[in-house]
């Protein structure tokens, strides 16, 4: 890596700069620029958190600045000092293009502008990707933990499930914004009642409505019909309702989605994502479509994918995140965000020869050995998908079953049963979440239950190393019209911890088309596949793999009801007799990435 040496300036911030949207609402910008008469080019980041908070002396926004950059944060169209209404993310669309150009055009700029961002301001820059043709002054993007499709990780999952652990708490941290505004403190004191008091599972500023990952109450995260919420919370946030109406892809949400627009993004971007992060997909999926459909060579040859070992927002602290939940990945974990983007934006904004893009597009970290590696793309070229595949005799439920996990097509094996109640749910443990506990944690408690199917391979004698997207297939009935199947892939360790690396869902009616959902025939086995994104991990000698089979996973995802009603109308639930088949016509499997030794 090529060293740089960077002239350093005195900088001067701009509070409240106006700008006029195309539909003439007056949004309002912190600009901090270097002291001086030079002109620069510019880093627009865009925030629905108030921009107050990150004109910080010691953080990123000035640091740009200090090093020669413009940097522009600012407040989305109805949030804190700008006007207008919120109406979430899709506002953004629009609104990003004309900060854009407005950015170009400001007294400090040489015309050349920049995206950066972490979490809704990573979104914010994937939606300024959603424009066809994007912004003519932006020449390169920087999106961190973000989702690339509203949909499938923001309000629902990949599977058509929804992201109910934080979906309604999320809507009424950003509406207590909202209520201020109309000077509804009435209200605001009213959602106090639906959120967890007391202590949280990481350090967090614990006054209410200070931060996004204040949790339902159980009570509230169990109410039904879930539809009640839209009319609990339509001053708070008007558009929820509509969020759970919504509840099949599809145009509503396409718009989002920079995934459909990949074909008319023309800038090069630097994705950066964590295997932990409750938005780990965008990254991955975003770097992939636009490599592979852009129109533009420039933006093709120019996406780089970056994905740490962390949870979520932990990259930029200082020291950055080791890890999240129970393991600590070490000091090789450590990462400077801010140095990496600093060379993205001199390469691509000031043409710095630094040597950046003449290195490997993609850059991960690899679990279990607790490093990290370069790649030449994303997929690796070099994987090679093989089925493991499960197995049982006597039966697979909870860790006292007899379930196992090989490589040997079953041949005639019974199937195996549990009953799901949607009144007993397995409850949610780590995992890519943000409101309830996070990241790594010992999966052995919820595979003592009976509704938890567990299939666990033989001791590892050799390092086993899994990089890429990981799918299960699994052959299943159900007594329901209606009902989920979840995932989780698990790495076993010689003392029996069970550490989580991913875990997915799908809901029954969404098994053809997310868009196009159709009932099931009780009792009749379907082919489900399910999602569990993508890892990086080193399965060690005396390791094992483990695959956890249920249909719950609550309230990271919202409870089926298994009667087949619409998401959000079912006010009651019925236990369904799930069957898992596992034999020579129906044989279900995990299909992993394995890297060649």
């Amino acid at each position: 890596m090529i060293v740089p040496v960077r002239k350093k300036y005195k900088v001067v911030t701009e509070k409240n700069v106006p700008m006029k949207t195309r539909d003439g609402v007056t949004l309002h910008a912190d600009v901090i620029h270097p002291e001086g008469h030079g002109r620069f080019p510019v880093l627009l980041s865009r925030t629905p958190y108030s921009k107050r908070g990150l004109d910080d002396p010691n953080g990123p926004n000035h640091l740009y600045a200090r090093h020669g950059y413009i940097s522009v944060i600012q407040d989305c169209r109805g949030r804190f000092e700008s006007e207008g209404d919120y109406d979430t993310i899709f506002q953004d669309i629009a609104d990003g293009y004309d900060a854009v150009e407005w950015a170009a055009r400001l007294p400090w700029s040489n015309g050349r502008v920049g995206t950066t961002g972490q979490s809704y301001l990573g979104l914010t820059q994937y939606m300024i990707a959603c424009n066809d043709p994007m912004p003519p002054s932006l020449q390169a993007m920087a999106p961190v933990s973000a989702s690339s499709d509203y949909h499938a990780s923001w309000i629902y999952h990949t599977g058509g499930v929804s992201l109910w652990g934080w979906m309604a708490p999320y809507a009424i941290f950003k509406g207590l914004n909202t209520l201020k505004r109309q000077g509804r403190t009435d209200l605001m004191e009213k959602m106090k009642e639906y959120v967890e008091g007391g202590e949280f599972p990481i350090p967090r500023n614990t006054r209410f409505g200070l931060n996004a990952f204040t949790p339902l109450t159980d009570k509230w995260y169990r109410h039904l019909p879930i539809k009640d919420w839209g009319e609990l919370l339509k001053e708070t946030a008007p558009y929820f309702a509509e969020h759970i109406k919504q509840a099949d892809d599809g145009p509503y949400w396409h718009r989002a989605n920079v995934n459909r627009h990949a074909a008319s993004v023309s800038v090069p971007m630097l994705h950066v994502t964590s295997w932990y992060d409750i938005f780990a997909e965008g990254g991955m999926n975003a770097y992939q479509s636009i490599k592979a459909n852009s129109r533009f060579a420039q933006a093709r040859n120019g996406q780089r994918l970056i994905i740490g070992p962390w949870g979520h927002l932990l990259p930029y602290t200082v020291p950055s995140s080791r890890g999240t939940g129970d393991i600590d990945f070490g000091d090789s974990a450590l990462i400077d965000l801010t140095e990496t983007q600093l060379r993205w934006f001199d390469y691509w904004l000031k043409d710095v020869k630094n040597g950046i893009m003449d290195e490997p597009p993609v850059t991960i970290f690899t679990l279990g050995e607790n490093r990290w590696q370069t790649l030449s793309d994303w997929p690796p070229p070099a994987m090679r998908q093989v089925r493991y595949f499960l197995h049982s005799h006597k039966g697979a439920n909870s860790l006292r079953g007899d379930g196992t996990l090989s490589t040997v097509p079953p041949s005639t094996q019974r199937a195996d049963t549990y009953v799901y109640d949607p009144n007993d749910p397995v409850p949610s443990l780590g995992g890519n979440n943000l409101t309830i506990d996070i990241g790594v944690q010992d999966q052995r408690p919820v595979e003592e239950r009976n509704d938890v199917l567990v299939y666990t391979s033989a001791p590892l004698e050799q390092p086993l190393e899994i990089t890429g997207p990981v799918t299960v297939a699994l052959w299943a009935s159900s007594s329901a019209v209606d009902t989920d199947f979840t995932a989780k892939l698990v790495d076993v360790h010689p003392n029996g911890y069970a550490q989580n690396l991913l875990d997915g869902i799908l809901r029954a009616r969404y098994r053809e088309s997310e868009s196009t959902p159709t009932l099931m025939e009780a009792k009749k086995p379907y082919l489900f596949t399910i999602d569990l994104w993508a890892t990086s991990n080193v399965f060690l000698p005396g390791h094992c793999m483990r695959l956890e089979i249920s249909s719950s996973n609550f309230p990271r995802f919202d409870r089926n009801l298994n009667t087949g009603e619409r998401f959000g109308e079912g006010s009651t639930g019925v236990p369904a007799q799930q069957t898992v088949f596992h034999q020579d016509d129906m044989a279900s499997y995990v299909l992993l990435p394995v890297i060649p030794r």
